[in-house]
């Protein structure tokens, strides 16, 4: 569901530019910037950029004077007309980006990836993970001025668990949680009583798509307890939010925060180097060094992020697990880190969540062997294999890229692949999640979150359609567990089926590069989402 406010129709404001000198140094408009985009991204590298003769700003050092107020604009990477501000249903960046900044969850993922608390002071488990007590911090404001209490969180959970419409986030949680037999003891407290023993509730708890929200929310006016209150909205093309001064944490600097859709790569790189937004997500990495050279500086961070390709198992000729395995041998893995992340990466091996301590480190690197590829095609039957790959530059810096390469990569196999570049609207339109081979962008989890997000078959984005009994069974084992060591075994022994028979090609994890003007501070390195998980209350303009 998406929502228009009154006068949406008109034209989208002009993104509001840095600072002046900034216009003579580019001299370019929005409507220049987005023009630039069709020149390429290999163009703007090459020309070494927006050139002027102005000096450019160099970083603003770390103890920076900081200055409040003014209008702080980010470029989001994708987005399409089904963008939404839902706070539990988030696909695209921009989507996430919105959320982040609008609703808050119980608990949040801090830059180290640690759990700290949020709109909750404590969550605390008890009686063998079959019941967990949730005590809310105190004075914790919705937008309207209401004060969080215990029945908007058993609201929120309700509304996420709704097994009408199951939220992503909660069909993990529908599964465990019994909220008809959970209470609310007083206006800050809520024992939560489980269905099953379930001993990483706090983890679920903790993801950006459990957003709380009062017990009257209306999706036409969304409040939360973010940093920044809703203000406008044009699906599609960029959503505007105003500072919330009440907000129980530190507040904003900034007065207004503006989020653009962009499609085009270049259009997004070129806004950034002409003062047209302040940050971007997902900058394209061969552009670290051109954009330092143009008064901005890339934000790299070590995240556990990965941009895999996607078989679905249950359509031929992925459904025959050799395919899949001669698939994942094709892969020449440093390669794509080198040239697709331009280093920005560490090797992946067919298995997600490398931060978790239950990774399964000791299984042995998976590396290309285009003879054993062609050796399991020709026992498959498919020794003439031709494919298509559906990309699209939604899925962000190195998706397009890894995908080329992979084409270029299948030929020393004998497999021919057609490469479908599409745009974001189609690719995650009302064909998502049933590409037969296609990519897709995912964060920082650790692994069983990440099971219950993507490859369980209940999970709401089975992209790959898994669905292996003895992998459930393992699961759900694992998620009841209380002991770690056990719990860490189980996970183990999930983590070889998916190594395995699973319908994932991870070949690495992504350094996520994200880019900022020099004009502004405040934005860090985060191990979790893109832009400091999109934490822009952090964000200031330099005195």
């Amino acid at each position: 569901m998406v929502i228009h406010r009154a006068g949406d129709e008109r034209a989208a404001p002009e993104p509001p530019s840095e600072l002046s000198r900034w216009a003579g140094i580019s001299g370019l408009s929005r409507r220049d910037v987005l023009r630039l985009g069709g020149a390429g991204l290999a163009g703007l590298a090459a020309a070494g950029g927006l050139s002027g003769c102005a000096a450019v700003p160099a970083p603003a050092p770390a103890n920076a004077a900081r200055s409040k107020g003014g209008i702080y604009s980010h470029g989001g990477t994708g987005g399409s007309l089904k963008d939404t501000l839902n706070p539990h249903f988030p696909v695209t960046n921009p989507d996430i980006a919105r959320c982040l900044n609008l609703y808050e969850p119980l608990l949040r993922w801090n830059a180290k990836y640690e759990i700290e608390p949020a709109i909750a002071q404590s969550v605390r488990v008890e009686g063998g993970a079959l019941a967990w007590t949730v005590r809310l911090r105190q004075g914790v404001e919705f937008h309207n001025g209401k004060t969080v209490t215990a029945e908007d969180v058993m609201h929120s959970l309700a509304v996420i668990t709704d097994p009408k419409k199951t939220a992503p986030g909660g069909v993990q949680l529908a599964e465990v949680l019994d909220l008809k037999n959970s209470k609310i003891i007083d206006p800050r407290t809520i024992r939560l009583t489980l269905k099953t023993p379930y001993a990483i509730l706090d983890q679920l708890l903790a993801e950006y798509t459990v957003g709380i929200i009062p017990s009257d929310f209306d999706l036409a006016k969304p409040i939360g307890t973010g940093p920044f209150k809703y203000e406008q909205f044009v699906p599609g093309q960029l959503s505007r939010f105003l500072r919330y001064d009440n907000y129980w944490d530190t507040p904003a600097y900034v007065d207004e925060l503006y989020i653009y859709d962009f499609a085009d790569d270049a259009a997004k790189v070129n806004a950034l180097l002409a003062g047209q937004v302040q940050s971007v997500d997902n900058l394209p990495t061969y552009l670290t060094k051109t954009i330092a050279e143009q008064g901005a500086s890339a934000l790299v961070s070590e995240s556990g992020a990965w941009i895999p390709f996607t078989m679905r198992v249950d359509v031929a000729p992925y459904s025959d697990v050799r395919v899949r395995q001669a698939l994942r041998l094709i892969v020449d893995r440093q390669q794509m880190i080198d040239q697709a992340l331009n280093g920005y990466g560490f090797l992946g091996n067919d298995l997600y969540a490398p931060f978790d301590p239950a990774y399964a480190k000791d299984l042995p690197q998976r590396q290309q062997d285009l003879e054993q590829a062609k050796s399991l095609l020709k026992a498959a039957g498919q020794s003439d294999l031709s494919i298509e790959l559906v990309t699209s530059t939604a899925v962000g810096a190195g998706g397009v890229e890894s995908a080329n390469l992979f084409v270029d990569q299948a030929r020393g196999a004998g497999v021919k692949v057609r490469l479908t570049k599409a745009d974001p609207n189609t690719f995650y339109g009302e064909r998502y999640l049933s590409w037969n081979f296609a990519q897709d962008f995912w964060a920082t989890r650790n692994y069983l979150p990440q099971v219950a997000s993507s490859t369980l078959k209940t999970a709401a984005y089975n992209e790959t359609h898994f669905n292996d009994p003895k992998f459930a069974a393992l699961i759900a084992q694992a998620t009841r567990e209380t002991d770690e060591a056990k719990r860490a075994q189980l996970q183990r022994d999930a983590q070889q089926i998916e190594f395995d028979t699973g319908g994932y090609i991870i070949w690495g994890f992504k350094r996520q590069v994200d880019a900022y003007s020099n004009l502004v501070t405040g934005l860090k390195p985060n191990r979790y989402l893109p832009c400091d998980s999109f934490g822009f209350k952090h964000a200031s303009f330099v005195s």
